[in-house]
């Protein structure tokens, strides 16, 4: 039974934390190791997350009942497609509700940031600076990377962390905890997510395209689930994924239904391991031309309101 959300004490703290940068940093690596759960797709790919992903950490700071919601964005990136505006859109709504920003950046990245910068001079926001990937760097470069950012970004703080070794990840809870304000809960204590099953699944099925197939595929596809079934011993997953031409439907297929077939079974592996349960899964591959450039197609696939 759900605790009525009035019955929490006046000093509680609650706010949003919207984790933002460019594609490939690191912030879906960060945003599940602050929540503790892995819910934002992981690949070596840019652009693997589409939408914005909000991670929910309830807990007792210092005496103090706390609720965090964290926003993982889409990378920040200049839209080619429909597809693209619609995934700034959801980075723009972020910076709008946030109560504290994590721009997150890279030991590696070479001071290209200028469209994340822009976005975020404009944020009325407590902004604190993360240089990840200081676990595949000298001590010296993680001291010249933050001098950069001093004397080129106005951040609260600069704080080098390795979100995949969770290396001064406590350093940065206490930083966020801090600029909280006091606030009831957003959501139900025992929620962890925003999002329904059903997004979950489609995104770990995206995620097993990302990481078996190359170059443009991976981009062109769009999962759908069209069935979820919970029975007592089993879940029953009914799946669409949606290319823009046929050459693309042949790849995902492959020779005699193989690669499909691979896709299929470490999707299958993966919602098992993320619902707790055995998982029964069918996949469909369809085409529908030019989807990442029609504003119906993407309305019903969730990108716009």
């Amino acid at each position: 039974m759900n605790t009525s959300i009035e019955t929490y004490s006046p000093d509680h703290k609650a706010g949003f934390v919207s984790i933002v940068g460019k594609p490939n940093v690191g912030k879906s690596t960060l945003m599940n190791q602050l929540v503790g759960e892995r819910l934002s797709i992981i690949t070596s790919k840019a652009q693997t997350t589409r939408h914005r992903i909000m991670g929910i950490l309830n807990g007792v700071h210092n005496g103090q009942e706390f609720q965090l919601v964290y926003s993982d964005t889409p990378g920040i990136i200049k839209p080619q497609y429909r597809l693209h505006e619609s995934m700034m859109s959801f980075v723009r709504g972020s910076l709008e509700d946030a109560d504290v920003v994590l721009f997150v950046t890279d030991i590696f990245e070479k001071h290209d940031e200028d469209d994340v910068i822009e976005r975020l001079q404009k944020a009325q926001t407590p902004i604190l600076l993360l240089i990840n990937k200081i676990d595949l760097a000298t001590p010296e470069q993680v001291e010249e990377k933050i001098q950069y950012w001093q004397e080129n970004f106005k951040a609260e703080a600069i704080i080098p962390i390795s979100a995949l070794n969770a290396k001064n990840i406590d350093l940065l809870f206490e930083a966020i905890i801090n600029r909280l304000p006091t606030h009831p809960p957003f959501f139900p204590k025992d929620e962890l997510t925003d999002r329904p099953e059903r997004f979950f699944a489609s995104e770990i099925i995206r995620e097993k395209i990302f990481l078996n197939y190359k170059k443009e595929v991976p981009y062109s596809c769009e999962v759908i689930i069209t069935g979820f079934k919970e029975k007592e011993d089993i879940i029953v997953v009914q799946s669409e994924i949606l290319v823009e031409r046929a050459t693309q439907r042949a790849i995902l297929l492959g020779e005699g239904g193989k690669m499909i077939k691979k896709t299929g079974i470490m999707a299958r592996e993966e919602l098992e391991r993320f619902f707790g349960k055995k998982v029964f899964l069918e996949q469909y591959v369809k085409v529908e031309p030019d989807w990442r450039s029609k504003e119906r197609a993407l309305k019903r696939f969730g990108y716009e309101e």
